[in-house]
């Protein structure tokens, strides 16, 4: 049976048209139901088979996800994704599975294949939903991260993503109810447009929230040094990041600005490198001058550095200038900072054995006499010398 339906503009039908529709439906309906009950029967028991089949495939994916259980893999993520599968999605996919075999009127096979699409789209919407959270929650499942502001910003995430596909399917909906989505998609993104100018510093800092829980230029307790600053990372957050200083104090930075800035982290530092100058004096021999590089490599591989250069630096003001680069592993600074002491205790040890002396700095002052003749600064001739 055909029927014409007419639409108003914004494309839905008028109360008359679903009075008639409804009547026509159910009087087709009863026609087809006395005429084809074999195949209606039949149907109906394959689309129970069906429908008991799916839910064994969601019980499956539940006892999948219990089997990951505190853990964010992907046994987890897929059996999660399974098990939200809707009842409603499960009987529509039952009942058009089989409608082709029952052969019914238009009428019916249209409000089936009307309700299959509603079910398919939304339940698509939330698998997507559930693996691209759980590829995220998978991402930042490392144990530094606990504590972090992590589950408020996987809150947000999964509010952004809920509205976006939901928001995908809605339309694709109405588009395929012959809705004109055209200004709705165009009035969307004018509203898009207007909040993100709107709110432009807080999606700024969230988004900047989001780079460093997921790209993890640091982390929480690590050790950073940016600008003329640097501390403990002690939270991560969705619109700041407080840092402890090493002096005591607690920096908060809005996560833009401190993405904005070259930022070393301590933390990762695979040794700490410590330069140490020494000045010795012009008189030492220059036997023990030579000697003196092989004997700073000793004293550093003693203490538990690793000498990276040991040589001369140039000659100074008053003593022949060495340098003495070393490491030492890790990023412990106390650490480094105890290794280079006891460099500097043995080599004023060794120094005091070998007769080598570090200069200090000194002056001579010379006064002119009258007849530009000097004037030492000492006698010229010492009481009691013949």
């Amino acid at each position: 049976m055909t029927t014409s339906t007419n639409r108003n503009a914004a494309g839905f039908p008028q109360s008359e048209d679903l009075q008639i529709q409804a009547e026509t439906f159910a009087n087709d309906s009863w026609t087809w139901a006395q005429s084809h009950w074999l195949q209606i029967l039949i149907a109906a028991g394959v689309a129970i088979a069906v429908f008991f089949l799916l839910h064994a495939i969601k019980g499956w994916g539940a006892r999948l996800c219990k089997k990951g259980e505190g853990v964010a893999n992907w046994y987890a993520i897929i059996g999660r994704a399974i098990a939200k599968t809707g009842n409603f999605f499960i009987l529509m996919a039952s009942i058009r599975l089989v409608t082709g075999y029952a052969n019914p009127p238009q009428m019916v096979e249209s409000t089936v294949e009307f309700l299959f699409t509603i079910s398919a789209a939304f339940q698509c919407a939330i698998w997507l939903r559930e693996l691209i959270f759980g590829a995220i929650e998978h991402k930042t499942s490392a144990d530094n991260y606990h504590g972090s502001g992590l589950a408020s910003a996987l809150g947000i995430i999964r509010i952004l993503i809920t509205v976006v596909l939901f928001a995908i399917a809605a339309v694709m909906v109405l588009g395929n109810l012959g809705v004109n989505v055209t200004g709705l998609i165009a009035g969307l993104g004018v509203g898009g447009i207007a909040i993100g100018l709107a709110a432009q510093g807080i999606f700024a800092n969230l988004f900047a929230a989001l780079t460093i829980l997921f790209d993890r230029p640091f982390r929480v307790g690590d050790k950073i040094r940016f600008d003329r600053n640097s501390g403990t990372v002690v939270s991560i957050g969705l619109m700041s990041t407080r840092i402890r200083s090493f002096i005591g104090e607690e920096l908060v930075f809005s996560n833009k600005q401190l993405l904005d800035k070259l930022i070393e982290n301590l933390s990762l530092r695979h040794h700490t490198r410590t330069k140490l100058p020494i000045g010795v004096a012009y008189e030492t021999p220059v036997e023990k001058l030579e000697a003196l590089p092989a004997m700073f490599k000793e004293i550093v591989e003693q203490a538990g550095g690793t000498l990276s250069r040991a040589s001369t630096e140039g000659f100074g003001a008053s003593s022949i200038d060495f340098v003495i680069e070393f490491d030492v592993a890790g990023d412990d600074v106390p650490h480094a900072q105890a290794v280079r002491d006891k460099i500097i205790f043995a080599i004023l040890r060794k120094f005091a054995a070998e007769g080598i002396s570090i200069p200090y700095p000194t002056q001579t002052a010379f006064t002119a006499a009258p007849d530009v003749r000097l004037i030492m600064p000492y006698p010229e001739h010492p009481e009691g010398a013949a």
